[in-house]
């Protein structure tokens, strides 16, 4: 495994196969991502000049399925960035039991420098570089970091043109007036708040005696924190990129998300608004110093590499839920690990997300469509089924959350690698 991120990320791989019991030819399969796409995207920019950005699509496993997985738009996305990013998906897929491999795409852009024109040319031709790689039968996209429903709209609508026939299930995440499912753009602070519901129980850790912090206050962060809040936990701090509001008594999370969503924070299609804004009447902190407060939970909704081996002893939370994806190094896994400290992983807890796009892939490809409260309801039974599975097996074999989601997952891979075959038949050159 090439690359410092996949490098990392695949020695959770590692820790999770001496519980397993799979051949060595699935363990030899799932080291290496499949197949890596690099391709170069001009777009005419507004004031009439050429730019060239970069862009790529990883398909890491294809065993159960098409790949799936989203697209970022990112100052620092890289090959190493997506692949490591796929590897998660190829796992997450497995340990919620959904019959697809795992894909990640993105391109090296600060999406907020751009304008909505320059944003959907660079959309379209993200998909003309790509459009030979993917497909509702082979690789599906989704939304990510600074993508949304309305670039998800874009990327089908290219697809269904050059393919030259309406093609929803190529890309899940759109808006609802051209296949999108009701509940998409929840669905990952959704399948959060269903796990953390479902295990607080088990430390008799009742909502309002339960403070919380998240770092990332974007779709996923933001609403989970307005469901947090709801169900009468006290969100005590909450950050953007930008920085971040804390106050010992709680935080009026309504009001904050109004005020990040609203018309002075909007600049094209991108917020410029920061919670940070919201100072009166409580502390400004920084994103590292929301990691490091006291609190029972500790939500790492941002990027990847956020809590690491340099600060991981500070880190004071009782548990950790991770709704971004790749928040925790490996390094740092065994200091909170020593500290007692559980961690949830992203494989399990922000799988909801991907749950919902499956279930927008299963309605586009079938023609019919459910309501908001079926597919929250079949949500909630998915999360809260597989959340439950992975608890049973750290229980039974005493070893950490994420070990134990990985032991999930590789169980289900292995099983589908064996169904397979080794493929020797082609390998060694018969016909």
């Amino acid at each position: 495994m090439a690359g410092s991120l996949l490098s990392d990320a695949g020695q959770r791989l590692e820790q999770a196969l001496k519980y397993t019991t799979v051949s060595e030819d699935a363990i030899e399969s799932l080291k290496y991502p499949q197949t890596s796409l690099s391709v170069s995207i001009p777009v005419r920019m507004d004031d009439g000049s050429l730019k060239v950005f970069q862009g790529y699509r990883v398909r890491y496993d294809d065993t159960r399925g098409p790949g799936k997985g989203g697209v970022r738009y990112h100052p620092n996305v890289n090959i190493d960035e997506v692949q490591s990013l796929a590897f998660w998906m190829t796992f997450k897929c497995a340990a919620l039991n959904l019959p697809y491999g795992g894909a990640k795409g993105g391109i090296t852009v600060n999406p907020k420098s751009l304008s909505r024109m320059e944003l959907e040319r660079l959309s379209r031709g993200y998909i003309d570089a790509i459009a030979d790689f993917i497909g509702p039968d082979v690789d599906i996209l989704a939304p990510d970091v600074y993508t949304n429903s309305m670039i998800m709209g874009w990327m089908m609508d290219q697809y269904s043109i050059i393919k030259r026939y309406y093609c929803p299930a190529v890309v899940t995440g759109k808006p609802i007036g051209v296949g999108g499912s009701l509940g998409r753009e929840t669905a990952t602070a959704m399948g959060a708040y269903f796990v953390i519901q479902s295990m607080l129980p088990k430390f008799d850790m009742p909502p309002q005696a339960t403070t919380v912090a998240i770092q990332g206050f974007g779709n996923a962060g933001g609403y989970l924190a307005d469901l947090l809040f709801q169900a009468g936990y006290k969100v005590v701090a909450v950050s953007d990129s930008q920085g971040g509001v804390y106050a010992k008594s709680g935080l009026d999370i309504p009001s904050i998300r109004k005020f990040k969503h609203s018309t002075r924070g909007i600049k094209a299609m991108y917020c410029d608004g920061s919670v940070c804004n919201l100072a009166e009447g409580h502390e400004l902190i920084s994103n590292e110093d929301l990691l490091e407060l006291d609190v029972d939970i500790l939500v790492p909704a941002a990027l990847e590499n956020q809590i690491t081996e340099a600060n991981a002893d500070l880190i004071k939370a009782k548990m950790i839920f991770e709704v971004a994806n790749g928040p925790t190094t490996s390094a740092a896994d065994q200091i909170l690990e020593q500290k007692g400290i559980y961690v949830f992983p992203d494989i399990l807890v922000n799988a909801g997300g991907v749950t919902v796009s499956y279930f927008e892939w299963v309605q586009n490809r079938s023609g019919l469509y459910w309501s908001l409260g079926e597919v929250n309801q079949k949500l909630q039974v998915r999360m809260v089924e597989e959340a439950e599975c992975v608890w049973s097996i750290t229980r039974d074999l005493s070893i950490p959350l994420r070990t134990a989601a990985y032991v999930h997952a590789i169980n289900r891979l292995g099983e589908a690698i064996s169904a397979k075959g080794t493929r020797d038949y082609y390998i060694n050159g018969h016909h």
